[in-house]
C-alpha cells in the first residue's frame, strides 16, 4: 500500500487491536482513500467513493465498521448490522477473509458470514445459525438465504456496495432493488466504484444522503509500479510468444487474460503440453474448482493462470510479477483492472499486451482512454505478417468487431456469479 504521510492509523481513531492487525499486513500508513473515508464512516456519514484498483478501499470501509463493533453492546442472537454486497464469488471470499484478518485481535470476536452462489446453500445456512455481525454476500445468494429464513436484514445499520459499477454491469439491478427493499430505511450507505457510468450515478443519487464525496486522483505516489509493454504479433502465434516470454523473463507466476471460456482451456492445455504448470479459471467451472485454482496460484503451485475477466477485479495476488493480455479487454476500463493485478502493495510488475493487426485500432482506443502511448515491440522470430482489413468510411472503431457480448453472454461466461 502507498503511504499518506499526513495521518497514521492511530490518528484515525482506530483501536490498538485493529492497528496491530493492520500492521501485520505491512500497512505502514493509511492510503489517501483510507484517510478520507475512515473518519467519515466513523462519524456516520454516507460515502460516495471513486476507488481504483490497489487503492486500499477494502480497509477503508472494513476498519471503521470493526471499530464501531468493538465499542458496541453484544446481542444474542447476533443481528446483521453490516451488509457488504459484492459482484463475484471470488471478491466475496477475499473481502470476507480481509474482515476476519483485520478483526483477529479484537477482544470480543466478530462473527463474519461470507455467502455466495455456486456452492451448496446448506453449510451457509448452518453458519448463520445464531446470526452474524457482518455479512459479505453476492446478491442472488443473499436473497436465497432470506427466502429460506436463514437471516434477516431488518437490523442492517450500514450497507456497503463494493464494485458498484460491476454489480450493475453484471445485471444485478433487479436483485439489488429487492435487497434494498428489505433493508431499514434509516441506515448508512457506502458506495465504492471504480467508474461512474450513468447507472451508478443514478443509483448514488437515490441511495445516498448528503454523502462524503471521495475521489483520490492518481499521483506519482499512488500509481502502481507497472511497466506496460505492447507487442505486435500475429494472433495465431500468441501462444508460442507467451511461452517464449515466460521462459526468457523467468516469471515465477503469470496471470493471462483471454476473452472466452474456450480460450482459457485451449491456452492452458497448450501451455501444459509445453511443460508449463498452467490452469484455467472461468465462470462455468464449479466454485470448488475456481477456488482451488486461485489457491494453487496464490500458493505458487501453478505458474500460469489463464482467466477470463472474472479475475480482473478485486482479486489480490501478492507478489504477482506479470500480467499478459493475450486477448485485449473489450472495455477500456477493464484494461486498468486487469493490469492492476500486478504491481500491488508497493511491488513492481510488468503488463504485456499482445496486439495484432486486427486489434491495433482497439488498442489505440485503450491508449487514448488512459492517455498513454506505448511503443509497439516486435520480438525477433515473431515478426508479424498479418495486415488489418480496411475500415469502411464512417464505420465505428469502438471496439473489436464481432466480439460484443450480450448481457446474457456475460452472465453465462461468469457462471452465475451470485
Amino acid at each position: 500500500m502507498t503511504s499518506d504521510t499526513q495521518s497514521t492509523f492511530i490518528s484515525l481513531a482506530l483501536s490498538p487491536q485493529i492497528v496491530r492487525a493492520v500492521e501485520e499486513r505491512n500497512y505502514t500508513a493509511p492510503t489517501p482513500i483510507q484517510s478520507a473515508v475512515i473518519p467519515g464512516v466513523l462519524s456516520g456519514r454516507d460515502v460516495w467513493a471513486c476507488a481504483h484498483t490497489g487503492s486500499g478501499k477494502t480497509a477503508a470501509f472494513v476498519l471503521p465498521l470493526l471499530q464501531r463493533y468493538s465499542q458496541a453492546r453484544r446481542e444474542t442472537p447476533r443481528p446483521v448490522r453490516s451488509l457488504i454486497l459484492v459482484p463475484t464469488r471470488e471478491l466475496a471470499a477475499q473481502v470476507g477473509a480481509s474482515v476476519e484478518s483485520y478483526a483477529r485481535y479484537l477482544p470480543d470476536p466478530i462473527k463474519v458470514a461470507t455467502v455466495f452462489g455456486g456452492v451448496s446453500i446448506n453449510p451457509q445456512m448452518m453458519a448463520l445459525r445464531g446470526g452474524a455481525d457482518i455479512v459479505v454476500a453476492t446478491p442472488g445468494r443473499l436473497l436465497d438465504l432470506v427466502e429460506h429464513n436463514a437471516l434477516s436484514l431488518r437490523s442492517v445499520a450500514t450497507l456497503v456496495l463494493d464494485e458498484a459499477d460491476r454489480l450493475l454491469d453484471l445485471g444485478f439491478t433487479d436483485e439489488l432493488a429487492q435487497v434494498l427493499s428489505l433493508l431499514p430505511e434509516r441506515r448508512q450507505n457506502l458506495l465504492f466504484s471504480a467508474t461512474f457510468p450513468p447507472e451508478v450515478d443514478a443509483l448514488a443519487e437515490t441511495l445516498l444522503r448528503d454523502p462524503l464525496r471521495v475521489d483520490v486522483p492518481s499521483t506519482p505516489a499512488t500509481v502502481p509500479d507497472i511497466a506496460q509493454r505492447a507487442i505486435h504479433v500475429d494472433a495465431p502465434r500468441r501462444t508460442q510468444l507467451l511461452l517464449r516470454l515466460i521462459r526468457e523473463q523467468g516469471w515465477a507466476r503469470v496471470l493471462v487474460f483471454v476473452a472466452t471460456k474456450y480460450s482459457t482451456e485451449h491456452v492452458a492445455e497448450k501451455l501444459r503440453r509445453a511443460g508449463i504448470n498452467a490452469a484455467a479459471i472461468h465462470g462455468e467451472l464449479s466454485q470448488g474448482a475456481r477456488t482451488q485454482a486461485l489457491a494453487d496460484f496464490k500458493a505458487q503451485q501453478l505458474q500460469v493462470l489463464v482467466a477470463t475477466d472474472i479475475a480482473a477485479r478485486g482479486i489480490d495476488i501478492v507478489h504477482l510479477p506479470a500480467v499478459v493480455n493475450y486477448d485485449l479487454p473489450r472495455s477500456t476500463d477493464d484494461y486498468i483492472h486487469r493490469i492492476g493485478r500486478t504491481g500491488r502493495a508497493g511491488q513492481s510488475g510488468v503488463a504485456v499486451s499482445f496486439v495484432s493487426a486486427s486489434t491495433e485500432a482497439h488498442f489505440r482506443l485503450i491508449e487514448k482512454r488512459h492517455r498513454m502511448i506505448l511503443p509497439r515491440e516486435i520480438v525477433p522470430g515473431f515478426e508479424p505478417v498479418e495486415t488489418a482489413a480496411p475500415v469502411a468510411a464512417g464505420a465505428s472503431n469502438g471496439g473489436i468487431k464481432g466480439k460484443r457480448k450480450s448481457k446474457k453472454d456475460k452472465l453465462r461466461e461468469r457462471g452465475g456469479l451470485n
